[in-house]
């Protein structure tokens, strides 16, 4: 078992599906809309709250499989706010280290789901997004690892976090969102810091050159010691500087709503890596965690519980 502390964002999300409205309207293959009539309104037939954030959806990942685990975030004072702690505290994440603002609301996303699984997202991030350094802090706190997801850019935040991990030999996984990403220089000297970085395609090419996954992944290993790179329906491919694992999907299922699929991909992988599994182990177990999640409507309904059977999957395995 780990000490893992995952922090970022949390949110109410409110699932809205099961219209014809909701279909996509395609150009082409690549390019799909949702397009609703301004004025209009729109029926639905299902409606699923739920709650999410990267971190949050981390978070009940390590629990489900037996790790110690806390959420550290802001959430405001308000029902949206009690409704992420209260889907935590059910998990047996602890909440001690979340912060609440006066100011902000917490954040708040509306999923429109398309019958494909994919979907439209209105978000309001609120408290997600304002956040200052005092709000995080690793004095008085043990841990294994940090998971940090998306902090809306606030690097001065990252750095002071990475900095007490360094100083307390906290080992940080991290999956940095686009405003993270944006700002490339200084993500790139946050990195030196990071034993696991996750990522999928379009990301990694902001920070490195490479047009496929394998010449991404040797290119990263220059940033970090461990590389996580997905690429949505074509699977994943990950490297620990010895060995590179290319991944297929875990299983070809419908989609019935692709939220937290890169979320449980990584806190899947992080959650075997974390007490030893190999690499291999640790993509197939975050693939299943993935593929799982997808099945289900919501980010958590489908992450798997610790002792879940898992079956063999498409993968290759070599030496760098």
């Amino acid at each position: 078992m780990a000490k893992i502390i995952t922090i970022g964002a949390a949110v109410q999300d409110v699932f809205l599906s099961h219209s014809p409205a909701l279909a996509p309207v395609c150009e082409s293959p690549e390019r799909c809309f949702q397009r609703l009539e301004l004025g209009s309104k729109i029926d639905v037939n299902q409606i699923h709250f739920s709650t999410g954030g990267g971190a949050t959806n981390a978070a009940v990942t390590f629990a489900r499989q037996g790790h110690q685990t806390q959420f550290m975030g802001v959430v405001g004072r308000d029902p949206a706010g009690q409704a992420v702690l209260d889907a935590l505290d059910s998990e047996s994440v602890g909440t001690q280290l979340v912060k609440f603002s006066d100011k902000y609301n917490t954040g708040y996303s509306v999923m429109l789901l398309a019958p494909n699984g994919e979907r439209t997202i209105l978000t309001y991030r609120g408290a997600s997004t304002h956040y200052h350094p005092s709000d995080f802090s690793l004095e008085n706190v043990q841990a294994d690892w940090l998971y940090v997801s998306n902090l809306a850019g606030q690097m001065q935040t990252l750095s002071k976090l990475f900095t007490q991990a360094r100083e307390r030999g906290i080992k940080i996984c991290f999956n940095p969102g686009k405003k993270e990403l944006a700002q490339r220089e200084l993500l790139l000297g946050l990195l030196q810091d990071v034993d696991i970085l996750t990522v999928n395609k379009e990301e990694m090419q902001q920070l490195v050159e490479g047009s496929d996954l394998e010449s991404l992944i040797r290119h990263g290993l220059y940033l970090v010691p461990t590389l996580l790179v997905t690429d949505g329906a074509n699977g994943s491919m990950a490297s620990d500087g010895k060995t590179i694992v290319r991944a297929g999907m875990y299983e070809d299922v419908p989609a019935i709503d692709r939220t937290g699929a890169g979320d449980a991909f990584a806190s899947g992988f992080l959650s075997r890596w974390a007490e030893g599994g190999s690499l291999r182990e640790s993509v197939i177990f975050g693939s299943a965690n993935s593929s799982a999640v997808v099945a289900k409507i919501s980010a958590k309904a489908g992450i798997l519980y610790k002792g879940t059977s898992l079956h063999e999957m498409p993968l290759q395995e070599r030496s760098i």
